[in-house]
């Protein structure tokens, strides 16, 4: 069962005036955030561990305990992960928690595309499958796959989208984070070029959620937003970033998170 709607102002309201207070939950511990929205100030995320059902397992126990006693209403998880395993996990952690009384206006659920990943539960020759599909067809060049593992054309990032949604089993994904693509790709094709290619990113991403897929995008980092700028090789400005959302979706973007 695909479970519809997103995070919201008043479901994350909701939890936050159930558990804050509590003896498990210290006042404060959400905080409002972009849109209205009540995020715990912690999250929880999901790429360690082996891709197997009792890493599974663990993960989604882990999940709807943490949620239950109102520790956490933020889920972090990427397609990469566990080779997809991780956001499956969520997507079985979702649907226990709306058995148990938690609705989905009440969890906001980020996950990240770029990188290739393969599929843990699918035992063809992954490769070979991505090539007849994108190289074979024209949707990707091959030089648009950096160090052999990270691709962030539209094509690309739209059927890793809709991989995602599967995985989660969810209609709309509330944050999806393009994954590491400074640190993947600006050394590699050069400055210009990698604008061009975040460029087109983003503008698939505006399509996306116009067509309710999802509500925000951003980026997930590691180092690229705190280096100095005459590191060129590794250097991003969060502001050309943001004008370049600016460029893409106009004041009302959808690019408004940033991991660090």
């Amino acid at each position: 069962m695909t479970i519809k709607g997103f995070a919201t102002p008043d479901g994350t309201k909701r939890l936050m005036e159930q558990v804050e207070g509590t003896p498990d939950v210290a006042l404060g511990h959400y905080r409002k955030a972009i849109d209205g929205l009540y995020l715990s100030s912690l999250g929880m995320g999901t790429y360690l561990g082996n891709p197997d059902p009792e890493t599974s397992e663990q993960v989604t126990d882990a999940m709807v305990a943490s949620v239950k006693c109102g520790a956490i209403n933020v889920i972090d998880t990427a397609i990469n992960y566990r080779h997809q395993l991780a956001e499956r996990s969520v997507g079985e952690g979702l649907q226990r928690l709306l058995s148990q009384g938690i609705n989905r206006d009440q969890v906001f659920v980020s996950t990240k595309n770029g990188y290739l990943a393969p599929d843990a539960e699918h035992y063809g020759d992954f490769r070979a499958e991505f090539h007849k599909q994108y190289i074979e067809s024209g949707e990707v060049d091959p030089d648009d796959v950096v160090g052999g593992m990270h691709c962030m054309t539209p094509a690309y990032l739209a059927g890793e989208l809709e991989k995602s949604l599967t995985n989660l089993g969810v209609e709309t994904i509330d944050l999806m984070y393009l994954h590491n693509p400074a640190e993947s790709q600006l050394a590699a094709v050069g400055r210009q070029a990698f604008m061009d290619r975040l460029k087109a990113a983003f503008e698939m991403y505006e399509i996306s959620r116009g067509e309710g897929k999802l509500r925000y995008y951003g980026l997930a980092t590691w180092d690229c937003f705190r280096m100095e700028p005459e590191q060129t090789e590794k250097y991003l400005s969060l502001e050309a970033v943001m004008h370049l959302a600016e460029m893409v979706g106009g004041a009302d973007h959808g690019f408004r998170f940033i991991q660090l």
